[in-house]
């Protein structure tokens, strides 16, 4: 698999593949600890999650800047990993539940989320950069594409597992004190503290605390157990972030054994009769490639805006409007988030494979078609869903919040449809997006281009708010038919400027 590919290829993907690891572990829950340690509602919640995923993009061009200006591209990335294990050393000390001060808790909470933000944004666009001067190198150069679909697929091996250790930890901690999981139970308990809940709501509560108790002794006190549920609940969230840091010290190890290895960007070399020397550009081609980086990258914020609700909305819809049971097991809303990367890793081989035929015969489209193609499949996966909840007549957010639970629940064959749909989207869409950014930044911007399109999924990463704001105000089946109509226009402005963007990538 990795024969015609460059040696420093697997040690990137390793590198890389523990701090997915730790960052998927900490996605996988994050939206759900906020409920959960603070009570927030789903926009609340939303703002902060977008807000976040937000900043990991945008200070990913930070990072590109500090490194192509400081030309230490392995010292920035080494500070990344030690300053996301920091931050998830923040996240992972336990402070009681209900919080007593719920300002001050929710600032360091955040304050933990920019300090993974800012180490994340001078880790991943740079060595991404290092994964993209390996192919400069003509003795490689057809494999871009195909190179960089291998260090996707493995970087999400890690993202494989994160979900199950946070799920994991979290249930450990709960069976450890003598409850069970119910995914309804935190904003309940919240409520009846608050003393929000309606009387409908109320029932469904003492209903679902009776569950909750693994000895089956009845709740006497609902005020008590709510008080011990939530404390429970979120300190096995705590524990679930400290996975995190251990993933860190993986990739750091990994990282440090292997750094001789990686190429320096700030040297861009073509190899030519053995000698390296320094590709030079005209300042006309100069700006025909930005122009056409940073007309990509516009086209990119509405496919991002639309994919990464996974961790959102998707994840609210698991948790409120699907019935977590699979073939009579049951399962945890945080699980679905295992499902991308399980994809990611399944898939790949196929995709490049579909490639290679493609290729053989001729007729592999370009980069930019690709895009266009998984803007469309994106656009598939969103219309399954919106058909889905509009036949199951779902009801309206504000509905379940007044009983306390959704009376219709849809089976999670539905989410793992979608899941498998957009990830077929994204394996045309984010590999390969990353590869044309590689091949068509002019030499001295390679750092700062590939934060560049780290800050374009930034942008897409801010709006993600709107959907948490339409997911509590709308019929659920329409607020996925806006992710459907963003992706089209993602897809056909791609095809728009087809010609052009190829042009400017040969």
């Amino acid at each position: 698999m990795f024969n015609k590919h460059p040696k420093g290829l697997i040690a990137a993907s390793f590198a890389n593949l523990g701090e997915r690891f730790g960052f998927y572990t900490m996605m996988a829950i994050l939206v759900l600890f906020l409920q959960a340690k603070f009570g927030l509602d789903g926009k609340e919640a939303g703002l902060i999650y977008s807000t976040f995923y937000f900043s990991i993009y945008i200070l990913a061009l930070i990072g590109g800047i500090i490194a192509d200006r400081t030309r230490n591209y392995k010292g920035t990335i080494f500070a990344g990993i030690v300053l996301m294990a920091i931050g998830y050393l923040m996240l992972a000390i336990p402070s009681p539940t209900p919080v007593a001060n719920k300002t001050l808790f929710l600032v360091i909470t955040c304050a933990a989320l920019f300090v993974i933000a800012f180490g994340n944004g001078l880790f991943k666009g740079n060595l991404q950069a290092l994964v993209g001067q390996m192919y400069d190198n003509p003795q490689y150069s057809s494999m871009r594409d195909s190179g960089f679909s291998l260090f996707y697929m493995f970087i999400n091996v890690g993202a494989i597992f994160a979900p199950f250790a946070a799920v994991g930890v979290r249930n450990w901690w709960l069976s450890t004190f003598g409850y069970n999981y119910d995914a309804d139970l935190p904003a309940l308990c919240h409520g009846h503290l608050a003393g929000t809940l309606t009387p409908e709501a109320v029932d469904t509560y003492s209903a679902l605390a009776a569950k909750a108790t693994i000895s089956g002794t009845p709740v006497t006190d609902m005020t008590v157990f709510a008080n011990e549920y939530l404390n429970v609940f979120t300190t096995g969230f705590h524990y679930a972030f400290g996975v995190a840091i251990l993933a860190m010290a993986l990739s750091l190890v990994i990282f440090v054994i292997n750094r001789k290895k990686f190429p320096d960007p700030s040297k861009k070399v073509a190899a030519k009769a053995g000698d390296a020397t320094i590709v030079e550009m005209s300042a006309q081609e100069v700006r025909q490639r930005m122009y056409a980086l940073f007309a990509v990258f516009g086209v990119v914020i509405f496919f991002w805006f639309s994919f990464h609700q996974n961790g959102l909305t998707l994840t609210y819809f698991a948790k409120e409007y699907t019935d977590l049971n699979l073939f009579g097991m049951a399962i945890s809303a945080e699980l679905f988030q295992s499902l991308n990367p399980i994809f990611v890793v399944s898939l790949t081989p196929v995709i490049m494979a579909v490639f290679a035929a493609q290729r053989a015969k001729g007729k592999e489209p370009s980069t930019p078609r690709k895009i266009a193609i998984g803007m469309g499949i994106a656009a598939t996966g969103f219309l399954i869903m919106a058909i889905g909840s509009y036949v199951s007549n779902l009801p309206m957010h504000k509905d379940i919040i007044a009983l306390g639970t959704s009376p219709v629940k849809v089976t999670p064959l539905l989410l793992m449809v979608t899941y498998l749909i957009l990830t077929v989207a994204e394996l045309y869409i984010s590999p390969l997006g990353i590869s044309f950014v590689s091949k068509v930044a002019p030499p001295k911007y390679q750092g700062i281009m590939q934060g560049g399109w780290l800050g374009a999924t930034a942008i897409g990463n801010q709006l993600l708010v709107i959907g948490a704001i339409l997911y509590e105000s709308i019929p659920i089946w329409m607020t996925w038919t806006v992710f459907v109509v963003a992706c089209c226009i993602s897809m056909f402005t791609m095809l728009f400027m087809l010609k052009w963007l190829e042009k400017v990538a040969k």
